[in-house]
């Protein structure tokens, strides 16, 4: 088996310091975004399954028992705290970005 020949790309970017901290602090407010997207549509979830999502779709939940919205409870939960997790490594992002300002700026 031979190796994979990968061409050699070399592109040419040039941004200075004060350029790219904007970037970064699009490319957090574009996280923040899919995070807030992520926990809507756990609470929608929820809300479908108590039957109390207003939608015109035919579809309904089928009988809800207690085992089923503890699942549904244990879903939403865990996904929670991964959405947690990741608020937790952009604030820590944007506490490096912001230092960063501040070094240029000083």
């Amino acid at each position: 088996m031979s190796q994979a020949n990968i061409p050699n790309i070399t592109p040419i970017i040039s941004l200075t310091l004060g350029q790219t901290i904007p970037l970064l602090l699009a490319s957090i407010a574009l996280e923040e975004i899919a995070l807030a997207h992520i926990m809507n549509a756990e609470a929608e979830k929820i809300q479908f399954v108590l039957g109390t999502l207003s939608t015109e779709n035919v579809l309904v939940p089928s009988s809800i028992t207690i085992s089923n919205l503890l699942t549904i409870n244990q879903s939403v939960s865990q996904t929670l705290k991964d959405v947690i997790k990741k608020e937790m490594l952009l604030q820590f992002k944007l506490e490096s970005v912001l230092k960063l300002q501040d070094q240029n700026i000083g």
